[in-house]
């Protein structure tokens, strides 16, 4: 495992990162990659479930991220099996990509490409029409590869025929277009109160906070940010609750949601003095 060479393709969802990963996969000589869940050799599943077929798009995160153990194992015995001599992970941010490579016990990431190196402007807002006016997802895969695990969502195959790498060889492949299963049930949304109620529950927990007298969730660039003000309770190392509650926070909202949260910035407001 330490011997694979680890490369990442970064871009935001719905750009079309899975429509240009063979070709950039390619252009690096790799002949494997992992996108949403599967492990992908050449146009073909090697092992893995596409996380596009989980029923909530919370569930689709962590499935593309290999939470679950078993998914996990089960992709790591495959790297283990084919010895790939390099693989590409395809994720929409850098920390995604790490997680991934992390939680497959992978090598560190040599190597990121982003998709506003191998794509216009125009095409990236096209392919985000598609996503978000019509749902379609690209997985880089024939559809008969997709038929045993999906039921209903393959829209249609989608062929793709260019002139790609030093040489100029063709490039040919064959790709499938689905529909997710939660694409069919509307956007799911986290509220600011989650968040909130989550931090507060943690709060409780922490030996030296007395209360949570304020929070704040704002979004940028697709990545939550949130800012706390704390009362600690007197006679506490006031870095070490703050570091802690910080470190509890942030594994708990993750483990919940499975949202990146960008930056966490918490604010000792007062102390809370016992009465003897």
């Amino acid at each position: 495992m330490s011997k694979i060479r680890v490369l990442a393709f970064v871009g935001p969802s719905g750009t079309g990162k899975s429509y240009r990963a063979q070709m950039v996969a390619g252009e690096n000589n790799i002949n494997y990659m992992i996108d949403d869940g599967l492990l992908i050799k050449d146009n073909e599943i090697i092992a893995g479930e596409s996380a596009k077929k989980a029923p909530t798009k919370i569930e689709t995160v962590k499935n593309a991220l290999f939470v679950d153990e078993n998914k996990k194992n089960e992709i790591m015995k495959a790297i283990k099996k084919y010895k790939p001599e390099g693989i590409l992970i395809l994720g929409t941010s850098d920390k995604m990509v790490e997680k991934i490579a992390e939680n497959l016990s992978l090598p560190k990431i040599e190597k990121t490409i982003y998709i506003q190196d191998v794509a216009t402007t125009e095409e990236m807002q096209e392919a985000r029409r598609m996503r978000v006016t019509e749902g379609k997802h690209v997985i880089p895969v024939p559809t008969f590869e997709l038929k045993k695990d999906f039921s209903g969502y393959i829209l249609d195959p989608l062929q793709i025929f260019k002139f790609k790498g030093k040489d100029k060889k063709p490039y040919v492949s064959e790709k499938s277009i689905i529909r997710p299963t939660f694409s069919y049930m509307g956007n799911f949304t986290i509220s600011d109160t989650v968040f909130r109620q989550i931090i507060e529950h943690v709060a409780k927990k922490e030996k030296g906070i007395y209360k949570i007298s304020k929070t704040r969730v704002s979004t940028v660039e697709q990545y939550e940010t949130i800012y706390i003000e704390v009362i600690l309770i007197y006679g506490y190392n006031i870095k070490e609750v703050l570091s802690r509650f910080k470190e509890k926070s942030l594994k708990e909202i993750e483990k919940a949601t499975a949202m990146t949260i960008e930056n966490m910035q918490i604010v000792a407001k007062g102390i809370q003095i016992p009465e003897e």
